[in-house]
């Protein structure tokens, strides 16, 4: 129980000049149909409908000289595929690893109260009150959640650099905090900042890879946050090995955690600001310089223009505000955004990591930290599944066949549970039932929802959607796990299992009907296909 309380928190995670003749911009398509959204008292779901159909691409933007970049790009793509090696990624992904670190650390803190908790327990006075137990973990969301909401106020006057490098500090405080507390007063303290440290950065992550990746890299790159998480679990697992020979050793592991909060804060200092929150605060050649050293030379002009067409369209997001929202074409995709991480957390991955320890209990693996090992180095695998996939399958693909895998694993544990057959037999079917929920969710539901909503967000509102998306994550994640045990306790397993199995279902449905394929377009070229403004323009004109 102490194990599967630590487990209900699990989700999900300078540059030198290079001279980048092995990627290339994919040209903008022609097409004369654009999405145009109205406020009307149609319904919230025809609405969605209409939205998930506008799968067209964005308006022409007619640059200058356009027929010599064209060759150009083209003779730049021949350069790639002449030269078999594609490095495209590689000037941006140390300014992404070093962004993941803050995914490491959400791994680290989840796995760090897996095996200590009882020991902390009887070292502060608190042994045997379940309430308290469960507390120490569940501040941690609770934390978690108002850092989603203050993380806008932040980053549109600092930039997403400054942040990070701010947000260290209840990191690392929180950590120093909790390894040198004395009483359960002190730890809940330490654990509340370290969930507001871990607030913001779910939701900075996802927004900085996506602004300073390049287009052709971006999902791959984005898989860094969901490989990070399950690198600092694994971590927090090896590390907590001394802890059953020394009851102490849970404030060595708590001390250790602050130490990657200072690498985060070192590494942002060497790192690129993102080059479209540059321009909207009116530092063009600084983000020129960001572009051209990890996108290229020749995509500076189109990235530019781009930057600056969306900005003149649909403003800057530094003077956004939370009302927003409630407009359309923004109101729209936070609801998607909303319902994306809704339907994650109704499919139970929080519930299955909750229960996974006693599923590997019933093979012979009777220790917890051993069973979450497992679950860990599962999650791993998928996650680098997903890095190959992402910009290969696309994210609608990923998602669905991710919750159709969820739903296909849930209905062979419940198979196992209800159907008489060898105990021995039904104990492997839900085993492998379990392998293969983790490991599905892990290629798509967990690492491209957190990618696909800054993705379909706009400029303007990017953070303040991303911050409302992942206070109802939190919201849910609390939820899913405080109520999972208690529902299954009155329900069973199989009933509480099926009904995972079929919110998987629906959110495979809904990521069909609703998702828009953002594979292989810019930022602002998903934007401006979305964006009504836009096509009133293009009328205009």
């Amino acid at each position: 129980m102490h194990q599967a309380r630590a487990l209900h928190a699990f989700q999900c995670i300078s540059t030198p000049h290079f001279n980048r003749t092995n990627h290339y911009y994919h040209p903008l398509r022609r097409n004369t149909q654009y999405p145009c959204f109205h406020l009307t008292s149609f319904s919230l779901f025809r609405e969605l409908k209409v939205f998930a159909s506008s799968k067209q691409q964005p308006p022409d933007i007619k640059f200058e000289n356009g027929d010599d970049e064209d060759e150009l790009l083209l003779q730049e793509k021949v350069s790639c595929v002449d030269d078999g090696v594609d490095l495209g990624w590689l000037p941006a992904f140390p300014h992404v690893l070093t962004a993941s670190m803050s995914n490491f650390l959400f791994g680290y803190h989840i796995g760090v109260m897996n095996g200590p908790i009882v020991s902390i327990a009887k070292e502060l006075g608190f042994e045997g009150n379940s309430f308290l137990e469960g507390l120490v973990v569940s501040i941690f969301i609770g934390g978690a959640f108002i850092g989603s909401i203050a993380y806008g106020s932040l980053v549109y006057k600092l930039g997403c650099r400054r942040t990070f490098q701010i947000n260290t500090v209840p990191l690392i405080l929180g950590a120093i905090v909790s390894a040198q507390a004395q009483s359960i007063e002190e730890m809940l303290l330490g654990r509340f900042l370290v969930g507001l440290g871990i607030g913001v950065n779910t939701v900075l992550v996802p927004i900085y890879i996506s602004e300073v990746a390049p287009t052709k890299y971006r999902g791959s790159l984005g898989s860094l946050c969901q490989i990070g998480t399950c690198v600092g679990i694994i971590a927090s697992l090896c590390l907590a090995i001394p802890s059953k020979n020394d009851p102490h050793w849970w404030r060595t592991m708590l001390y250790i955690a602050s130490v990657p909060g200072f690498i985060l804060a070192l590494g942002m200092q060497f790192s690129v600001e993102s080059p479209r929150w540059l321009c909207k605060a009116g530092r063009l050649d600084e983000a020129k310089k960001v572009i051209k050293n990890l996108w290229g030379s020749s995509e500076v002009d189109k990235a530019i223009k781009e930057f600056e067409s969306v900005i003149k369209n649909d403003g800057g997001d530094l003077d956004s505000s939370w009302l927003e929202l409630l407009e359309e074409p923004h109101s729209r995709v936070a609801t998607i955004g909303g319902a994306l991480f809704v339907l994650q957390q109704l499919a139970g991955i929080n519930g299955i990591l909750y229960f996974s320890s006693l599923t590997f209990k019933d093979v012979g693996i009777s220790s917890s930290a051993l069973a979450t090992l497992y679950v860990g180095l599962t999650n791993f695998a998928g996650a680098l599944c997903a890095l190959y996939l992402m910009d290969k399958q696309g994210r609608q693909r990923l998602l669905v066949g991710s919750y159709a895998g969820m739903a296909l694993s849930m209905f062979l544990i419940v198979y196992a549970i209800s159907f008489p057959m060898d105990g021995e037999i039904s104990n492997n079917l839900s085993l492998l039932g379990t392998i293969l929920y983790i490991f599905t969710f892990a290629v798509g539901a967990g690492p491209v929802t957190g990618l696909i909503i800054p993705e379909l967000s706009s400029s303007r509102t990017r953070g303040k959607i991303m911050g409302f998306s992942f206070s109802v994550h939190w919201v849910f994640n609390f939820l899913v796990g405080l109520f999972f045990l208690e529902l299954v306790e009155k329900f069973g397993v199989a009933p509480v299992y099926g009904s995972f199995g079929a919110v998987s279902l629906l959110a495979a449905a809904f990521a069909y009907f609703f998702i828009v394929e953002t594979k292989g377009r810019s930022l602002e070229e998903i934007e401006m296909s979305l964006n009504p403004k836009f096509q009133g323009k293009r009328n205009s004109e």
